[in-house]
């Protein structure tokens, strides 16, 4: 598209100005979109129906506000019409999303993903790889533990009934918000996008888990489940921006059932804090689910991370009985199997 003569001032608006127009017009004129203004923007991002310079005024100005739970929620609906993944009712119990990298600490919920898989819970993680340094990605951890990520639909739903888990990148279900989120090196900010890929649960799963970092997204990650009418979602504050819980910490778990909200405090597992390893070796995930080396704050995250899914999925009905769920699931896993 000529640039230059789309500008002219004897041209037409064009129809996305409206949605920067109500995002940027001034403290007193600017106000958030509603649910359905955020899911005609999204689709017109979504069908490249929108110049770049617009994208990312548009992506920038969200950002600088920040989204309400109608706006995610309508970007979502938009997101999910642009993917069509056929049949994907009864494939996926539990959806998990991972796009926020470990830097800190090995991504110990991987191991809690597949005690969970290996319980006949059908498990779909769905993420990206980050232009961050010195981060560790779902993807890039698979083959430390002989898995391979599904490179597409038909792959992960094979791997979801042969072995009840499965990853799939956001580049092989929804091309065009992975293009935007590799956009981060270049607006310098995350943006929306890196919010509401969270919540696309591409398969349709009657159960949804995710981690955020910062604890304002919580309630709001919350809310746009509630509005998307996910039947049951949880969100919490995880280790790194993962869906994982550290146990050295109290976990506020903020879910919804059936439309209903709730939230609920998990206490930390250690009355001290575990000093952060030097360096961070991915080798060690097959050799804690293995037995082969004793890490106590690996353990305790595996199953405290666990036990918020089991306590979700209704496997168990108190704190204290998902703990003890996850404590026999770890202690009865196949070590041989990774």
């Amino acid at each position: 598209m000529n640039f230059t003569h789309h500008l002219q001032t004897s041209d037409p608006e064009h129809p996305f100005a409206e949605f920067i127009r109500i995002l940027g017009k001034g403290k007193h004129g600017s106000r958030p979109l509603t649910q359905e203004e955020a899911y005609m923007a999204m689709r017109m991002i979504m069908a490249d129906e929108v110049l770049p310079i617009q994208l990312g005024a548009f992506l920038m100005l969200m950002r600088v506000k920040e989204e309400t739970p109608e706006e995610l929620a309508g970007f979502v609906q938009a997101a999910r019409e642009s993917f069509a993944a056929g049949d994907r009712e009864n494939l996926a119990d539990l959806d998990w999303s991972t796009y926020a990298g470990k830097r800190r600490h090995l991504p110990w919920y991987l191991l809690s993903a597949l005690l969970l898989a290996e319980n006949g819970v059908r498990v779909l993680m769905h993420g990206a790889k980050g232009p961050a340094a010195g981060r560790l990605y779902t993807e890039d951890m698979l083959g430390f533990l002989g898995l391979s990520a599904a490179t597409s639909i038909a792959e992960a739903k094979q791997q979801l009934q042969e072995h009840s888990f499965s990853y799939l990148s956001l580049e092989h279900f929804c091309p065009k918000l992975h293009e935007i989120i590799g956009l981060r090196p270049i607006l310098g900010l995350r943006s929306p996008v890196h919010t509401l890929v969270r919540l696309l649960n591409p398969f349709n799963a009657d159960y949804s888990i995710q981690g955020i970092f910062h604890p304002g997204y919580r309630p709001v990650h919350q809310l746009a489940a509630q509005l998307l009418k996910q039947p049951h979602a949880a969100v919490l504050k995880g280790e790194g921006g993962e869906t994982e819980r550290n146990p050295d910490m109290d976990c506020l778990v903020q879910s919804v059932h059936h439309g209903e909200l709730s939230d609920e405090d998990w206490p930390a597992l250690f009355a001290k804090r575990h000093v952060k390893p030097e360096e961070l070796d991915p080798s060690q995930l097959a050799k804690v689910w293995r037995g082969e080396l004793q890490d106590e704050f690996a353990e305790a995250s595996v199953i405290g991370t666990a036990a918020v899914v089991l306590k979700l999925l209704g496997r168990a009905d108190s704190q204290e009985a998902a703990q003890e769920l996850a404590v026999a699931y770890w202690h009865h896993r196949d070590p041989g199997r990774f």
